[in-house]
């Protein structure tokens, strides 16, 4: 791991420890986000094909892009919000928000008064930790 990487992650586990995170669950929470942010690339598609969802069932498919065929694939996002769910619910006073866009991190917990009284969460997600 790069000197820049494990500073950058040091600081990331010491913002989720003083919001109560315990340090047991911080591997958990960083590969939730790490499984949600590949999928939402894969959800984009990578040259080889695409994740799709059919509404009707909920059932996910592998799209290739050179043949055409779907095949079906386990749905990791719908895995991964479970357990964050679950885990989240150890945590009360912090929200958990999903940014689906895979340019960015996949996971952001707010604290109490990242987000202003009446105003959205989606505008002002980027004031939480982000989990990546």
């Amino acid at each position: 791991m790069k000197q820049r990487d494990w500073q950058d992650r040091t600081r990331q586990e010491a913002a989720l420890r003083k919001a109560g995170i315990r340090t047991e669950d911080l591997p958990t929470l960083r590969r939730i986000s790490h499984t949600l942010h590949r999928w939402f690339e894969k959800e984009c598609g990578d040259g080889h094909g695409c994740i799709e969802r059919e509404e009707e069932t909920n059932q996910t498919y592998w799209l290739n892009a050179t043949t055409g065929t779907r095949t079906p694939i386990a749905d990791r996002e719908g895995g991964a919000r479970r357990r964050l769910k679950t885990l989240m619910a150890r945590y009360p006073q912090l929200t958990p928000y999903i940014q689906t866009d895979p340019r960015g991190v996949a996971l952001y917990l707010l604290r109490p008064g990242d987000v202003p009284k009446g105003e959205k969460l989606e505008s002002y997600y980027s004031r939480g930790i982000g989990v990546y």
